[in-house]
């Protein structure tokens, strides 16, 4: 299937500051949806936006784990965020499977649907929430706020790195 964007990261990088804080130009996200939630990650984690094609499947996988494509001669395991995090998911026209680069390899992350690229400046964005023990929020890194739209700002690298999606080898 034809890529819908390709090289989504044709965006200059925004200034680092020592310590890792960014500049008063903010930091760019791309924008997605999983059932009511939109979701902000890194655009520098993003490859390019495809639509959504049949992977093949690979047995022994969580269900989560939908397989895997051929993307220009990288094998590309393939991972459904709706299934991972609210347990269902339809595939029509309007799904979309984002390629990551992330810890030196190269994913891909089904979602409901892209929404846009956005910059939030420092003033728009807010550490993630504390629930307490009960409610896991290490991929959470804060809230992102554009006009009425809420964003949940995640950790991308960290998510598909982590140990309960099985992607990595975890370092010794």
């Amino acid at each position: 299937m034809q890529a819908i964007a390709s090289n989504a990261v044709s965006r200059a990088a925004p200034a680092q500051q020592p310590g890792g804080t960014v500049d008063a130009e903010g930091r760019e996200f791309l924008t997605f949806r999983l059932g009511a939630e939109e979701y902000g990650i890194d655009i520098l984690k993003v490859q390019e936006i495809r639509g959504w094609e049949t992977p093949t499947a690979i047995a022994n996988t969580p269900a989560f784990i939908k397989g895997v494509i051929n993307l220009r001669g990288i094998i590309v395991p393939i991972v459904d965020l709706r299934l991972k995090f609210k347990g269902e998911a339809t595939y029509d026209s309007l799904t979309v499977v984002i390629i990551l680069s992330v810890a030196r390899r190269v994913l891909g992350i089904v979602v409901d649907a892209v929404s846009d690229v956005i910059t939030l400046s420092p003033q728009q964005m807010r550490p993630a929430p504390e629930f307490g023990g009960s409610i896991d929020t290490r991929f959470i890194t804060g809230l992102g706020t554009a006009g009425d739209r809420m964003l949940i700002l995640a950790d991308i690298e960290q998510l598909m790195t982590s140990k309960d999606m099985q992607l990595v080898e975890q370092a010794a």
